[in-house]
């Protein structure tokens, strides 16, 4: 499959879907690898916050979730950050195109980016996207840390257990970064690389930033084989 589509999902709020996806288009553009991203968040719309040229989608919309696979016919490469308490929307529309048959006319492949943390609920969401994507997806689970780098809950979990030995999935991790690193990212509304740039930012707070970052890169080329589309494979894309 030459083209994927990465949904970051996990329907819990507050488990850092938005700061990653903010942070993996980012790696994107800094790699310059084409894409098409688009935010689903209508209250907050953070990636379209960060990324002016992220598209935003209206769930209260019944076609509005067509644009995912619209954008796979002009990108590779389609990221959808996906609203807190959406995933039965998902779930219903992908049972109505009937996303195995679509994917395979795409000639794409779906990986879903699931945030975990702390806390149980998060893992119970998991637990219910596998059971309803099952084998139609591959899955990265992000080990979020920006709160709490306590995973025993998850570490524990059968659901762990069944997605790293029946469907092959990957962990990344994104580490905690110092609060008034991501209040200033806030307040001033940069990415990461722009604020590396940015003269507001202290030296010692740039390198910081930077460093996280480079962790962050990391973890995401771990997994690329997962997150990216085959880029040795030839096709026409426009890149946004």
């Amino acid at each position: 499959m030459s083209k994927r589509l990465d949904l970051i999902l996990n329907g819990k709020g507050g488990v850092g879907k938005s700061f990653f996806a903010v942070n993996f288009v980012q790696y994107l553009k800094d790699r310059q690898i084409a894409h098409i991203a688009l935010d689903c968040d209508n209250e907050n719309s953070t990636l379209k916050r960060f990324h002016s040229d992220a598209e935003f989608l209206d769930l209260a919309n019944p076609r509005a979730l067509d644009a995912m696979f619209r954008s796979l016919e002009k990108a590779d490469l389609v990221v959808v950050d996906c609203r807190a308490a959406s995933s039965d929307l998902f779930f219903d529309y992908f049972a109505e195109i009937n996303l195995r048959a679509t994917l395979n006319a795409l000639s794409a492949a779906v990986t879903v980016v699931m945030p975990v943390n702390h806390e149980m609920d998060s893992i119970d969401q998991v637990q219910r996207v596998v059971a309803k994507l099952e084998d139609g997806a591959a899955y990265v689970v992000l080990r979020n840390a920006v709160h709490d780098d306590n995973f025993t809950l998850y570490d524990q979990s059968v659901i762990r257990k069944r997605l790293r030995e029946k469907f092959g999935a990957k962990e990344i991790a994104m580490s905690r970064l110092q609060a008034w690193l991501v209040e200033g990212l806030n307040l001033k509304g940069l990415t990461i690389t722009a604020a590396a740039n940015d003269g507001d930012f202290h030296l010692l707070d740039r390198q910081r930033l930077q460093t996280w970052q480079r962790r962050l890169y990391e973890q995401i080329e771990s997994a690329a084989e997962l997150l990216l589309p085959d880029l040795t494979a030839h096709s026409h894309h426009e890149p946004t």
